[in-house]
């Protein structure tokens, strides 16, 4: 499959890697896959996603703010400020008691937990569920290369991952996304 990757997507993916270490995870997810098409210099996914309001610093502070489950929540905040729930408190209690970090989000099954392999970040099952809707965007589009378009529409195809939440709460239509995506492809 890798194979029929053009240069933007192969660099997409490379800058995955980038990301994932700048954060500090021993693997690729689907909001590393995201931050890397808002890199510097983006071709059309990148491209697409900044014209709808989205930018490499915003995703990367949402992305650090929802692994650490900080992301902010008014709502649930709010209901538990009322009956008198300090959620700070509790994050500073608990990371007293069990060190910095024991609440942050870790993989919930088995299968979702990153794994090492000769050095490199592997892609959680999510990422390549992401990599290989990509393919599948593009025999779609009647395409014989996948581009970094084709990985955004593969990112919103996958619909549960990492990324898939940050463009839902940043109320992106998900619709005129991929109409304007499949525009630039064509």
């Amino acid at each position: 499959m890798f194979e029929r990757f053009t240069a933007d997507a192969r660099l997409t993916v490379v800058q995955a890697q980038e990301e994932a270490r700048v954060l500090g995870h021993d693997h690729i997810g689907t909001e590393h896959l995201l931050l890397a098409l808002l890199r510097p210099n983006p071709s059309v996914g990148g491209q697409v996603l900044l014209r709808h309001g989205l930018d490499h610093d915003q995703v990367g502070d949402r992305v650090r703010g929802l692994l650490a489950g900080t992301a902010p929540d008014a709502l649930d905040a709010e209901a538990l400020e009322t009956i008198g729930i300090d959620l700070g408190a509790v994050r500073e209690k608990v990371e007293a008691a069990f060190g910095p970090g024991a609440l942050d989000r870790g993989p919930r099954n088995r299968r979702d937990r990153p794994w090492r392999l000769g050095g490199r970040s592997p892609f959680t099952s999510r990422a390549k569920k992401v990599l290989e809707l990509s393919l599948r965007e593009a025999l779609a589009l009647q395409h014989n290369y996948i581009s970094d378009g084709h990985i955004l529409l593969g990112l919103m195809r996958e619909g549960k991952g990492l990324a898939t939440r940050v463009l839902a709460d940043a109320g992106l239509d998900f619709e005129a996304l991929r109409r304007n995506i499949r525009t630039e492809l064509n």
